[in-house]
């Protein structure tokens, strides 16, 4: 691991090299099949390519509008028109992003800082604890239950103070695949009202869930719309993690403030590439369709081979991972294991506890991701039955 520089701030001194850092290195190393970072080993829709290629040979090669090219915001609010029923004035109420990291980061800091609080729910995608780190404001985490998911809203209520102004939720929930339930939503939305908190809210699987689940948008919730950020990104719908083209969409008010910050973040990127996003959100959505049961059997697939190889699985309900119990295969640290699969088995996974204040609760959990091309599942799950027999 790289050592932190001792001349870090000291806000910033718990986060070193990230864990997917560490872990795709291990696989470059050792040459392991790579099940940790989540990103798909194909591409997506080739249409979509051409796309990209047609906007750079038509010279859509500078700077493009801060808030992004007029063709993509009109269609990010066509998008939440047509699936949520969310009415968006894409001069005012849409921005575009560099990849949902930086809609994230840039909306964290905007609405909280020193002496602020953001409530989130642990595990957590890793770049919550550091943009809230970042801009000085509090973490406070309120655990999902294990292994259901299913969150205890009488937790959530006590973990809000009146320092709190930030609610920071994922749905479809990376590790863990939950997918809110319109009760869950509910209980959260009223918290929101009753405390006059902004949601800032992470959607980026929200077209890859699986057995019938359904994405609900917070926003779409009664009183919600006016104080909700949606955030989304092209990365994960499509399989175009390296374009980094994200957005985040709300009321004007909030949509502003957001531009205030990210405006000194990146200032724009991927001008031809937002072309390319613009057309693929103006595509039939039997494309994503596609892609979608394509990702669900890739699922079944992994979480099967899994299972007979002995490991504890919980099918997700969406995104692209699924959360494996190490303790049956004679595991008991996440991060230990991790670190030795590359050589043991000569697969690589990511450590389930980085992911928690409460690294106990994570402790016997391990993060694969089943985005990748079915042989390499199949080579993924015969390398890890072969440990786990012995």
């Amino acid at each position: 691991m790289v050592q932190v520089s001792p001349r870090l701030v000291a806000r910033m001194a718990g986060f070193g090299t990230t864990i997917f850092a560490e872990m795709s290195a291990l696989a470059a190393a050792t040459g392991a099949v790579n099940l940790g970072q989540g990103f798909p080993d194909t591409d997506g829709p080739p249409e979509i390519i051409e796309a990209a290629v047609a906007a750079l040979r038509s010279g859509h090669n500078q700077y493009p509008p801060g808030d992004g090219i007029a063709e993509l915001r009109e269609a990010i609010a066509q998008h939440q028109a047509r699936h949520y029923g969310l009415d968006l004035d894409p001069g005012t109420e849409v921005l575009v992003t560099t990849g949902a990291t930086e809609a994230i980061a840039a909306a964290v800091l905007a609405l909280a800082g020193p002496g602020d609080e953001v409530v989130t729910f642990e595990p957590y995608y890793d770049s919550y604890a550091a943009t809230i780190a970042l801009g000085g404001a509090t973490r406070r985490v309120v655990p999902l239950g294990a292994p259901s998911g299913l969150i205890d809203l009488d937790r959530v209520a006590a973990a809000i103070t009146p320092a709190t102004r930030v609610l920071l939720l994922n749905s479809p929930h990376n590790p863990t695949g939950k997918v809110f339930t319109r009760a869950e939503l509910d209980g959260l939305a009223e918290l929101c009202i009753r405390h006059d908190l902004v949601a800032i809210c992470d959607e980026v699987y929200e077209h890859l869930t699986f057995d019938g689940h359904e994405h609900i948008p917070l926003a779409t919730l009664p009183g919600m719309a006016d104080r909700t950020l949606s955030v989304s990104s092209a990365g994960k719908t499509y399989s175009f993690t390296g374009w980094k083209i994200g957005w985040v969409n709300g009321p004007a008010e909030l949509v502003s403030a957001v531009r205030t910050v990210k405006q000194f973040l990146t200032y724009v990127s991927g001008g031809p590439l937002q072309h390319a996003v613009a057309a693929a959100l103006r595509m039939d959505d039997d494309v994503v369709g596609d892609l979608r049961r394509a990702l669900e059997s890739k699922r079944d697939r992994l979480c099967d081979g899994l299972e007979a190889a002995g490991f504890g699985v919980v099918r997700p309900q969406g995104t692209y991972f699924v959360t494996a119990d190490i303790r049956p295969v004679g595991g008991v640290d996440g991060l230990d294991f991790c670190r030795e699969l590359p050589r043991t088995a000569g697969v690589v996974a990511v450590p389930t506890q980085v992911f928690y204040d409460d690294e106990e609760a994570g402790r016997p959990f391990v993060r694969f991701a089943f985005c990748k091309r079915d042989d390499v599942i199949d080579d993924a799950v015969e390398r890890l039955a072969k440990v786990a027999l012995r």
